[in-house]
């Protein structure tokens, strides 16, 4: 396909994740009276809609630092080299890759029950 030709075989789940990661420590270092700063530590008001909640930028990183072992990321942050590392660490990990693989599955086996329950909805109302 033409998408695995510019990204030459890459894992794109885990490529995306690295740059959130890199991207966290630039925000973590913007001035705090910047709207990108005030967004990082802004707190939503009110009351969610009724259903799953979707999940904010800041929490999927969370996760992706949880992912990598990272205790205390706002000190983590503070030393450039140290996150450097940790950007480098979270391209070969193999948690981000599960993560890409069990979403591929879901997938797969989601559609496949549909096309299963298609099947027999079909053969139930040709039996009648």
């Amino acid at each position: 396909m033409e998408t695995d030709k510019l990204i030459e075989g890459a894992d794109i789940v885990r490529s995306i994740k690295v740059q959130r990661i890199k991207w966290l420590w630039n925000i973590q270092k913007m001035d705090r009276a910047r709207p990108t700063g005030k967004l990082l530590d802004w707190k939503p008001m009110g009351t969610r809609p009724i259903g799953r909640p979707r999940q904010r930028w800041q929490e999927d990183v969370m996760e992706d630092l949880k992912t990598l072992k990272v205790k205390d990321w706002k000190e983590t942050v503070k030393d450039r080299r140290t996150w450097r590392d940790l950007a480098e660490k979270a391209k070969t990990h193999k948690g981000f890759k599960c993560q890409m693989m069990m979403m591929m599955m879901m997938t797969f086996v989601r559609h496949n029950l549909v096309q299963i329950s298609n099947m027999n909805l079909k053969k139930l109302s040709t039996d009648r």
